[in-house]
């Protein structure tokens, strides 16, 4: 079996990480095999790079199946229902910083958008359970993309039990992005991520998606807690993946999180 293959079902047969996009794994592994020393140093650094990626996100894994209990029993009281999606947003550490700001978040950024039909969430962990909170119409269509099948597995059961239009997949975004159309393609605190793995995945994803906006958004302190300029790194990233685009921008910055909602050419075309 090549080097490639022993290492991906290696990592595959972890729990922590049988989960994961099989795409995913191979494209890092085929990168720490070269700069490795051995096969074992290469699973090690692979396993890192994807703790780096995903797993340092899911500190507190949710239950799926007590928590979809939880989503039916509330699914009847729309107050309690927001309760319950708020509740479980906790488990994921993106999610979570938002929590605080959710209402003000997305109301200030998409109050002024023209009428929004399909709604593409990149990386999303567990940003379809603020759907609630989106001021969107009740018939768009959302599709969910993240690395990990369980937690798409309960994506698409919460969308079904809160009677979504939405589907989800499990998708590779650097080698393999979505190139359909979308109204509003959501890049929440996703792009840094993907830098891990490749330091030219954001400006190449971005430059492959086809979505009339994009929500752009950056984190403004770390895991860890330290924020000390990082708004200015930021800004400064999102700079350099503007220049030389077609783009009108807005920018937005929150307690926890920068963002920039950006008018693409393909929007642009449409309204002139």
């Amino acid at each position: 079996m090549p080097e490639l293959e022993r290492l991906t079902a290696q990592i595959l047969a972890s729990s922590k990480y049988r989960e994961i996009a099989p795409d995913l794994v191979r494209r890092i592994g085929a990168q720490e095999l070269e700069k490795r020393r051995s096969l074992k140093e290469a699973v090690k650094a692979t396993k890192n790079k994807l703790h780096q990626v995903g797993g340092a996100y899911q500190q507190t894994k949710l239950n799926y199946e007590k928590s979809l209990e939880m989503l039916r029993e509330t699914a009847v009281s729309h107050p309690n229902f927001r309760t319950t999606c708020h509740q479980l947003m906790q488990a994921h550490a993106s999610t979570r910083e938002r929590l605080l700001m959710l209402d003000e978040f997305y109301q200030t950024i998409l109050a002024n958008l023209p009428p929004i039909h399909t709604v593409l969430d990149l990386a999303c962990g567990l940003n379809p359970l603020a759907y609630p909170w989106l001021p969107l119409p009740k018939e768009v269509q959302f599709t969910a993309v993240d690395i990990y099948s369980d937690m798409l597995n309960f994506i698409q059961a919460f969308f079904e039990i809160a009677r979504i239009n939405g589907r989800t997949q499990q998708r590779d975004i650097i080698g393999n992005p979505p190139t359909d159309e979308f109204d509003l393609i959501l890049l929440l605190k996703t792009l840094p991520c993907l830098e891990q793995v490749d330091k030219n995945a954001a400006a190449n994803l971005v430059g492959s998606l086809n979505g009339r906006y994009l929500l752009i958004s950056y984190p403004t302190q770390s895991l860890g807690g330290r924020g000390k300029g990082m708004v200015e790194n930021y800004t400064q990233q999102f700079q350099a993946l503007a220049n030389g685009r077609n783009w009108r921008v807005q920018r937005f910055e929150f307690a926890t999180e920068l963002a920039f909602l950006v008018q693409t050419e393909l929007r642009l075309r449409e309204i002139m």
